[in-house]
């Protein structure tokens, strides 16, 4: 086991990022930030989930026109789509594959690799692009790279005081 204390240091200590290098990532390190979604927790162990490495630069140029806020993408060495399989889960692909990708984003920040969630996009094309089915949900395509300049600093959070509520 981890100890607490580090466990939630390394939690606090994690960054969106959105400026990458170009160096290629490792294949050592793709497979573990995919080891660690496959072992993600799943409503009764279905895993409603497909990962899509997406290495290709013209596709990724595409997905990043596709995304509102997320052009960085395409100056990413790669991204994984993270589609969720509602004919698997019908009521809990969402939560699952959404707990893959915090999985998935703790792995690379171990390995120093930097990656920020994509929310706003145009799933339909975006799914289009991929070849995905119409029984697919694609939750984000995450981008990866080794972080080009500085970690940025923390966001403000709120007091526990804010959020925190014992009955």
């Amino acid at each position: 086991m981890i100890e607490p204390e580090k466990l939630l240091e390394f939690i606090k200590n994690r960054r969106s990022v959105r400026s990458f290098l170009k160096t290629p990532i490792a294949q050592d390190a793709i497979e573990m930030i995919l080891e660690a979604g496959r072992w993600t927790p799943s409503a009764s162990n279905r895993q409603p989930w497909e990962f899509i490495v997406i290495k290709d630069k013209e596709i990724l140029n595409n997905v990043a026109s596709n995304a509102m806020y997320g052009n960085f993408v395409k100056r990413a060495p790669l991204a994984i789509a993270i589609v969720g399989k509602k004919s698997i889960s019908s009521n809990w692909y969402v939560i699952d594959t959404s707990l893959v990708s915090m999985n998935m984003m703790l792995m690379a920040w171990s390995l120093g690799i930097g990656t920020c969630w994509i929310g706003s996009m145009d799933r339909e094309k975006a799914k289009e692009i991929l070849k995905l089915s119409e029984d697919d949900y694609l939750l984000t395509i995450l981008p990866f790279g080794y972080i080009k300049g500085a970690i940025p600093k923390p966001t403000l959070r709120k007091s526990m005081e804010e959020i925190k509520k014992v009955l």
